[in-house]
């Protein structure tokens, strides 16, 4: 494919270099018939601008301030670090500066905290992991007050004020998680759903993926399946745990709706005359241990990593070249078990 340069431009249309500066990087007036004239132009030959060429035109610098749980406390989010610092290496040369907050997961008041520091920065805009629902509608009220824009990753929020959001339908996520466990388990048994060191009524993430598992189950026809939902905290998952399945109406299926599987799948280990399926999510080491012996039958990668690195790369892509936002970007929900697993982990 031919390359085009301005100058090329220029003469098929018929105006100066000067117009067909302007025209492409939106600055000074233009007539409307050579605005005309260009525009048809470009499309005839589909004209793709050079990403270093355009950036260098670009004088102005900007700042994107990333929200996220510390992975010191909870490792689950290191893939996401991992993602925003290949987007710092990629687009540092193109006047975009992307600087990296924590805070702890299990605590309102760090997440607060963080965003008053980054509120009074007045970035032109932030990406955060909304993982407590109350506090983060509040906080992006604040931003949208500010004009600040907003991205979001993992957890969906209904709010007017997001610009976007990349991650999984966590609804659907949650039906394909039931569907595995349709297969792989007697009809009219008893399913546990384990929430884990969340509280449930501020996470839309572990509702959501609730939600859809119960959804697909109780349309089911010719099954009976007993759900029975738990949301623990890892202090007291063991002494729950093994009183539930220490019942004689034993469970023979457990889902988990957050990264931490591995705990429940430790716990099981104990009963091996119970056959129990484990479904969870995310590839986390500790998971891909029990993962490969079988006491984790399937888990749903979620890419957390690929949700960070695309959700910064939609912003600077609107700073660099006004490439539109999308709105939302869903990711495919990934079934992991132990025959695929290996392609997932080296990716």
């Amino acid at each position: 494919m031919k390359k085009y340069t301005i100058k090329d431009i220029a003469e098929l249309a018929g105006v100066s270099k000067g117009t067909v500066d302007r025209v492409l990087h939106k600055r000074g007036k233009v007539s409307a018939a050579a605005l005309e004239k260009v525009t048809r132009l470009l499309e005839e030959i589909d004209y793709q601008p050079n990403l270093i060429a355009r950036s260098l035109k670009n004088t102005k610098d900007y700042h994107i301030c990333v929200v996220q749980p510390d992975p010191e406390i909870d490792p689950y989010w290191q893939p996401c670090v991992d993602g925003v610092n290949d987007a710092i290496k990629e687009y540092k040369s193109f006047g975009i500066t992307i600087d990296s907050y924590f805070f702890n997961h299990a605590d309102t008041d760090s997440f607060f905290k963080i965003n008053k520091t980054i509120l009074q920065q007045r970035p032109d805009a932030v990406l955060i992991t909304p993982i407590f629902h109350k506090e983060s509608v509040e906080v992006i009220k604040q931003y949208n007050a500010k004009n600040i824009i907003v991205s979001t990753i993992n957890d969906p929020l209904e709010l007017n004020g997001i610009t976007n959001f990349v991650g999984q339908d966590l609804i659907q996520s949650g039906r394909v998680a039931a569907r595995l466990m349709e297969m792989i388990i007697p009809k009219n048994r008893t399913i546990l759903i384990i929430h884990l060191d969340e509280v449930f009524n501020n996470s839309i993430h572990m509702q959501l993926k609730e939600k859809g598992f119960k959804n697909y189950l109780e349309r089911l026809q010719h099954s009976n399946f007993t759900l029975k939902t738990c949301s623990l905290q890892q202090a007291d998952l063991y002494d729950k745990l093994n009183g539930l399945l220490n019942n004689p109406n034993s469970v023979s299926g457990i889902f988990v709706t957050t990264s931490k599987v591995y705990s429940v799948a430790k716990i099981v280990d104990n009963f091996p005359n119970l056959d129990i399926k484990i479904i969870g999510y995310d590839l986390l080491d500790e998971n891909i241990k029990y993962l490969k012996n079988n006491a984790i039958d399937f888990l749903i990668n979620q890419n957390p990593k690929h949700q960070a690195y695309l959700c910064i790369t939609q912003l600077a892509e609107y700073f660099l070249f006004d490439k539109k936002i999308p709105r939302e970007k869903l990711l495919p929900i990934d079934i992991v078990n132990s025959e695929n697993f290996d392609g997932y982990t080296k990716n």
